[in-house]
C-alpha cells in the first residue's frame, strides 16, 4: 500500500478516501451534473467519481450509460451523436457537462474517471495534457484493453485501478489464503494498477473479505470498494481495512466517517 501512496497523490490521503459516486448519485440533483458535484464538494467530498464518453467529434461527456434516455429527456447513443446535439439533453434542469468543464469547475477535487468506450481513450488522454491533470485523476474502466491504452499514453505517472483480469488474479490469490495468513508479497501477482477498486460481491461470491484485503494490501494496492450506500455496510468494510468507500449517498458516508473520526 505504501508503495502506490507514495508513487501516485491520487492516493494521498489521511485515511479511508470518501469517493462522491457520480457526484451522488442519490442526492437531489441528477446524477453526474455540475449541480450534483457542487453538491459533493460543498459537503466535504474532495474525491469525485464519474464516467466518461466521447461524442462523434470527440467532446468528453461526463455521463455513465452510452445511451441518453434513462436519466436524460432526449435519445440516442452518445458516441452517434454531435457535441451540440448532446447538448440539448437535460438531466433535470442540468446539461450533461463535459469533463472539460468539472475539471475546471473543481480545481482542488480529485477525479476518479471510468472509460466507458475505446473512443474515449484519444479525447481523455488530450485532455489531461492539456490540462496538467494527470496528478488529480485515477482511470478505472471494465475493460483491460481500455487500461492498456491509457497506461501506454502516460506511463507509470498515470494512477489506475486494476481492471477486471487483475483483479480477479489478487482475488484468487487471496483465496488461498487462510484466515489471519499474512500473505508473502513476491507469491502475488504483479499487477500494474496502483489501486483496487471492486463492488463488496458479485452475486453470491464474496469479493472483499479480510483475505482480500490481506492480499491487496501486502501487494501494495488500496482497496476502493464501490457502490456502498448503507451505513451499515460501510462500517463493516471500513473495519475489515477497507481504503476507500463509493457512495451515492454522501450524507450517510460523510456521518460514518465523522462518527469514526476519520472524515476529512
Amino acid at each position: 500500500m505504501s508503495a502506490s501512496t507514495a508513487r501516485h497523490a491520487f492516493l494521498d490521503h489521511p485515511g479511508p478516501i470518501p469517493f462522491a459516486h457520480r457526484g451522488g448519485a442519490d442526492g437531489p440533483a441528477g446524477e453526474n451534473t455540475l449541480s450534483a458535484f457542487k453538491i459533493a464538494a460543498d459537503t466535504g467530498y474532495r474525491y469525485l467519481e464519474t464516467d466518461v464518453h466521447a461524442t462523434s467529434d470527440g467532446v468528453l461527456l461526463a455521463f455513465h450509460d452510452r445511451r441518453l434516455q434513462r436519466v436524460t429527456d432526449a435519445k440516442g447513443r452518445i458516441k452517434t451523436l454531435t457535441a451540440a446535439e448532446a447538448a440539448i439533453a437535460r438531466i433535470g434542469d442540468d446539461p450533461i457537462p463535459t469533463m472539460a468543464e468539472l475539471l475546471e469547475a473543481f480545481p482542488d477535487a480529485r477525479f476518479n474517471i471510468d472509460v466507458k468506450e475505446p473512443n474515449a481513450i484519444e479525447p481523455l488522454t488530450a485532455l489531461l495534457r492539456r490540462t496538467d491533470a494527470v496528478e488529480r485523476v485515477c482511470i478505472s474502466s471494465f475493460s483491460d484493453t481500455r487500461l492498456n491504452a491509457m497506461r501506454a499514453a502516460f506511463g507509470p505517472e498515470l494512477c489506475t485501478s486494476a481492471g477486471p483480469r487483475e483483479a480477479f488474479r489478487i482475488w484468487r490469490a487471496s483465496r488461498r489464503l487462510k484466515l489471519g495468513e499474512t500473505p508473502d508479497p513476491a507469491a502475488l501477482p504483479h499487477v500494474a494498477a496502483a489501486c483496487l477498486q471492486v463492488p463488496p460481491a458479485l452475486g453470491r461470491i464474496v469479493v472483499v473479505d479480510d483475505r482480500l484485503l490481506a492480499a491487496a494490501h501486502a501487494a501494495g494496492l488500496p482497496v476502493h470498494v464501490w457502490t456502498v450506500n448503507e451505513a451499515s455496510d460501510m462500517e463493516r468494510l471500513l473495519d475489515l481495512g477497507a481504503d476507500g468507500i463509493m457512495t451515492d449517498r454522501l450524507d450517510t458516508l460523510k456521518t460514518v466517517l465523522t462518527k469514526r473520526g476519520t472524515w476529512s
